[in-house]
């Protein structure tokens, strides 16, 4: 089996490529040239593992990336909680679904479609614990970055309602070791936390969020590839749990000090403005922006 991964540089594309090779599959790697590819193992002299370079706001690139590949990861995403240009997220995340879509149909080799959403495309869960039914209300959006995911996880629903062979995959909060991206949020704010500059927990701390390993995930992409079934829908999450007792546990492992106090979220808020003003100035994206702070809602599977 052939696998062609998107977003293969990322955060989790990296460590899938990393499984599928350990299973035994052949994998083509899509990245751009201006990728930081060092996660990546080194091209194979025979073929089992390659780069294709490209993009997937490129339609071309993916034509020429899907030929003679049987099953399509579609890990590639933007995850940001801001960005200075919000168009971003939909010119990557939903015509980049778009162009994948096509891509594929357009290519005979084709048996599947793996696509990677994300629990923000079903919207909070309001405290009561969700399945796979749950939808989105569409009346709320803490970002743009979760408008364009719900907006992709209707056009995946669309296509699997039209017999294309689409599995869709909604990870809870990834955690575990590998690239330090946004994707890798736990690891983010833990390295925050111990350099100082979260000194205490983010509001009253006790929202539940649903946590899912990087390596389980792996395992459940994989799984999906063998055993998922056309158009249906399956949650990759795992434990509900919040963020106070993500940082109480890492206090414990590492025999330091528990946050005494928590931030309230109004300064958080100001502290993510002073941040966004930051990166207008440095073009460096920031950790923490206003965006983030309605997030903190109870969101279980």
């Amino acid at each position: 089996m052939k696998a062609l991964v998107t977003g293969a540089s990322g955060y989790l594309g990296g460590r899938l490529c990393h499984g599928l090779l350990k299973q035994g599959h052949s994998v083509r790697a899509l990245v751009r040239r201006t990728s930081d590819i060092s996660e990546l193992p080194p091209p194979s002299s025979g073929g089992v593992f390659e780069l294709a370079y490209g993009d997937i706001t490129d339609y071309q690139s993916l034509l020429d990336a899907f030929s003679g590949c049987q099953v399509i990861f579609h890990a590639a995403a933007i995850v940001e909680p801001w960005l200075p240009d919000p168009s971003k997220f939909f010119s990557v995340n939903v015509e980049g679904l778009n162009n994948v879509l096509q891509a594929a149909k357009e290519t005979e080799t084709i048996e599947k479609i793996i696509y990677t959403s994300s629990f923000f495309a079903l919207g909070s869960t309001d405290g009561h614990v969700a399945d796979e039914s749950q939808v989105h209300c569409e009346k709320r959006f803490c970002t743009e970055y979760e408008r364009s995911k719900m907006t992709a996880d209707k056009i995946a629903s669309q296509a699997a309602a039209e017999g294309v062979p689409i599995v869709m995959l909604y990870p809870g909060v990834i955690y575990g070791p590998g690239k330090l991206t946004t994707g890798n949020i736990v690891a983010q704010l833990l390295i925050e936390r111990f350099a100082g500059r979260l000194p205490g927990y983010i509001g009253y701390g006790n929202d539940k969020f649903s946590f899912c390993h990087v390596d389980d995930l792996v395992d459940g992409h994989i799984a999906a590839m063998d055993k998922g079934r056309q158009g249906e829908r399956y949650l990759l999450t795992g434990e509900n749990a919040s963020f106070k007792l993500v940082f109480d546990m890492a206090a414990i492992i590492s025999e330091t000090k528990k946050p005494r106090f928590s931030i309230p979220l109004c300064i958080i808020e100001s502290y993510g403005w002073l941040l966004v003003l930051v990166s207008r100035l440095t073009g460096n994206l920031p950790l923490i922006s206003p965006p983030v702070c309605p997030i903190a809602l109870t969101t279980q599977f």
